[in-house]
């Protein structure tokens, strides 16, 4: 369990120890290369300044094959450490983005009203991906850096103290120094930057999704504006970042160039007295260059940091984001066969201290078709989502005995299916989206389904056929072979008891009659809970039940209901003189008009 204290970056590190270690190798193999390139300047500058001398050629030969040996081993470790690096990366990375998810998942439905679909958006992918940073920009690059500088500092201390000393304390400013100024002249634009990604995505969502109703109120300038006013901060923000890693890399130069010349002011006096050889005078004054190029990388790490802070703050709340619902800490597992739903005294609400529904009772028994009807805004699909398990609840609710509260999420699901108004099609094949209700079914078991959801003559037509994509949201099919769609992937589900929550809401009058017909007919062997606003069809159920402002105000068969003239019976009789007025309005005769005055 991750203490809630630990900062954020370290959380999101400990989201990929898994690869902690091979994270540590690359490390190692990229110090291995740093230090090959630093010792490959200083061979190199030791080899010319002997050849300058004219030694006999054998005495060069240890040095040349040296260089050469530096020289590709440089190439070697840094593909490997590149190799192993990357690697160990996106390893973590799947497996942080698994862990996110897995957090969604545990909100999901009714705790991600928090937030925006282009919010989440950026936050599953921008937000984790920037995590990837976090081993490749930050840790590989300190790692290298810290062990370089020490040895380098430890091998000219060996060669020269005034040297090592001098080039010791200007590395620990390269260090710590140059990469703490750049990270504080940028904190508060990385701190932002995260939001503001997270905001131009949620703008540029919104707009999409809502682009005919913002073109219908002539509202494309004002919605651009808004776009271009975050993309402009956004904007901004990168300039400041900017200005602050051309900060870092023009101290980072400064702190260089102060480093070479120390070593040649302490170096110069030594030769001249004697105490190391001319040769070693190029040694001292290449390796610091070489050394603070290494350096160099830090200011950009001290960014990558400060960005990472951002993002791993937005991927810490959803992790800290309260689960509407408590996990039992010993789930049950309901029954195999379904032995009915039984609601006592049970109530919900969305917003604390505002009950949504209240004393509810409710009995649904195997096999039985109920119809929960009522004003929009009487707790309808509150009911709904408490007994699929995603609210919580007073009272009791039991499945098969079992209350929903002590039973596990997953398995209480495995006996309760529901289909919405806003049943969800993804970007894929029409049997890829009918087999998420099973994902082991064969070919077979998905035409089946499509069979029973009256879809095999349309399929049958497509030129793919069941092979067809439908595009995003389902796009390219109308609203009515969207939800015969979803009826057939809940179908293949095989659920004992389904919840159809307003499933023919935004359909027109036939077409919505037409789905209710196909449901009724495919659902026959399951129990059923209908929650609709379309009060014609409801005859050929076997219980009504009324919802007033979150109670029952009534329930009975249709006849019973009709019988007693109140809001049922009102409803259902306004609902029938409006259907048979439609019926009626395509047969009246179309008047031909008397012209007007002219003039």
């Amino acid at each position: 369990m991750v203490s809630r204290t630990a900062s954020p970056v370290r959380t999101l590190w400990r989201g990929m120890s898994s690869q902690r270690w091979e994270l540590i190798g690359a490390g190692l193999l990229g110090a291995g290369a740093s230090a090959s390139a630093v010792a490959l300047l200083g061979a190199s500058a030791w080899l010319i300044s002997r050849a300058a001398e004219m030694p006999p050629v054998l005495t060069l030969t240890v040095a040349a094959v040296t260089v050469r040996f530096l020289a590709l081993s440089r190439a070697v470790l840094r593909y490997a450490e590149r190799l192993v690096g990357h690697d160990a990366a996106f390893r973590g990375l799947a497996g942080l983005r698994v862990v996110v998810y897995s957090h969604l998942e545990r909100l999901a439905p009714t705790g991600l009203a928090a937030f925006g679909r282009g919010d989440l958006l950026a936050r599953l992918v921008a937000d984790v991906d920037a995590a990837l940073d976090l081993p490749l920009r930050v840790v590989l690059p300190w790692i290298q850096s810290v062990l370089v500088a020490a040895v380098t500092v430890a091998f000219l201390g060996w060669l020269l103290p005034g040297a090592g000393v001098v080039v010791g304390v200007l590395s620990i400013l390269a260090l710590a120094a140059v990469p703490w100024v750049v990270s504080r002249t940028a904190q508060a634009a990385e701190e932002r930057m995260a939001p503001s990604r997270a905001a131009l995505t949620t703008a540029v969502v919104r707009s999409l999704d809502a682009t005919p109703e913002i073109t219908a109120f002539g509202a494309v300038d004002a919605v651009t504006a808004r776009v271009r006013g975050i993309d402009d901060e956004l904007t901004r923000l990168n300039a400041r970042e900017s200005f602050a890693l051309g900060l870092g890399g023009g101290l980072g130069v400064l702190v260089q160039g102060l480093a070479v010349t120390a070593a040649l002011i302490v170096a110069v006096p030594a030769v001249t007295s004697g105490a190391i050889e001319p040769v070693w005078l190029a040694v001292v004054a290449l390796l610091p260059l070489a050394l603070f190029d290494v350096l160099a990388t830090l200011p950009s790490s001290a960014l990558a940091y400060q960005r990472l802070r951002g993002s791993a703050l937005r991927i810490r709340q959803v992790e800290d984001a309260p689960s509407p619902v408590a996990a039992p800490a010993a789930p049950r597992s309901a029954p195999e066969s379904f032995d009915g739903l039984v609601l006592s005294g049970v109530g919900a609400e969305w917003v604390a201290g505002s009950a949504a529904i209240a004393e509810v009772d409710l009995a649904i028994a195997p096999g039985e078709r109920v119809a929960v009807v009522g004003p929009s805004g009487s707790g309808k699909s509150t009911l709904a989502a408490v007994i699929m398990g995603f609210l919580p609840y007073t009272g009791s609710t039991q499945l098969s005995g079992v209350e929903l509260r002590e039973a596990d999420g997953d398995a209480l699901r495995r006996h309760i299916g529901l289909l919405t108004q806003h049943a969800h099609i993804f970007d894929t094949s029409i049997a890829d989206n009918v087999r998420i209700g099973e994902p082991a079914a064969d070919d077979a078991a998905v035409a089946s389904a499509l069979e029973a959801a009256q879809l095999t003559q349309w399929v049958s037509r497509l030129p793919d056929g069941a092979g067809t994509a439908v595009g995003s949201f389902g796009v390219s099919v109308s609203g009515g072979e969207r939800q015969r769609i979803a009826l057939a992937r809940l179908l293949l589900a095989r659920r004992a008891l389904v919840i159809l929550d307003e499933p023919t809401e935004h359909l027109d009058g036939p077409t919505a009659e037409a789905v209710t017909a196909t449901m009724s007919a495919a659902l026959r062997g399951s129990s059923l809970l209908l929650i609709t606003h379309r009060l014609i069809g409801l005859e050929q159920v076997d219980r009504i039940v009324e919802l007033q402002a979150g109670r029952v105000a009534g329930q009975g068969t249709h006849a019973e209901l009709m019988a007693l003239d109140g809001w049922y019976a009102q409803q259902w009789r306004l609902e029938a003189e409006r259907r048979d007025m439609a019926a009626l309005l395509p047969g009246l005769p179309v008047g031909s008009g008397v012209p007007g005055p002219v003039g």
